[in-house]
């Protein structure tokens, strides 16, 4: 039987927005500290020209893999000061890994993030990919001035009273642009665990 639409005190509502419809910081005091750790990637479209640029180092900015990784680290430390309700978190871990794709066309960036906390760290791993996303642009604009962003997603979250999420694999028409692309391209698959390359210019990690 249809019982109909929930109570409007049953209702979901958003976090960040009280009664009134004013912003407000969630109130995360009386939650307890536990391990978490999310996941975000982002990908960079590039010609087969500049690609190649970037992967042989011949940008005239220098190296776009090892400067664009270090932003994103740097990015994802303030979080809290570019996203107003975000909470200042002690990240215990926090790795960009810019990996070449030349199938897919582009550069695939990955950013992991981890705290021991009352609040999870995806908009960390998030703002870490963005970044360095925005950084690649920035250095090779001036030989591509058609670089796309094309996405920027959360990939996987643990820890929390939320508990595990992970992105479902499979083809997406809006997450896989480039016809042709393979399935290690963006809205492919890959083995689970498998990072997108063996480089990564930064990572913080309390002892």
């Amino acid at each position: 039987m249809d019982r109909g639409p929930a109570p409007r005190a049953e209702r979901r509502r958003l976090t960040h927005v009280d009664r009134t419809g004013r912003p407000r910081m969630v109130d995360v005091s009386e939650k307890p500290a536990t391990a978490r750790r999310a996941v975000a990637e982002a990908f960079v479209a590039l010609s087969p020209e500049t690609l190649s640029l970037v992967i042989d180092g011949g940008s005239a900015k220098g190296d776009v893999l090892g400067v664009a990784e270090l932003a994103g680290v740097m990015g994802g430390k303030r979080t809290s000061e570019l996203i107003p309700l975000c909470h200042p978190l002690a990240l215990t871990d926090l790795v960009v890994a810019i990996s070449p794709d030349r199938a897919a066309g582009g550069l695939r960036i990955r950013a992991e993030a981890a705290t021991n906390g009352p609040t999870g760290v995806e908009m960390e791993a998030l703002t870490a990919a963005s970044v360095a996303a925005l950084t690649v642009y920035d250095m090779v604009k001036g030989v591509e001035r058609g670089v796309e962003i094309q996405w920027v997603r959360l990939t996987s979250k643990t820890g929390g009273k939320s508990g595990e999420w992970h992105r479902q694999a499979g083809p997406d028409a809006r997450t896989n642009p480039r016809p042709g692309a393979s399935a290690g391209g963006p809205g492919g698959s890959r083995p689970a665990g498998r990072r997108p390359g063996d480089r990564s210019a930064g990572r913080i990690r309390k002892g």
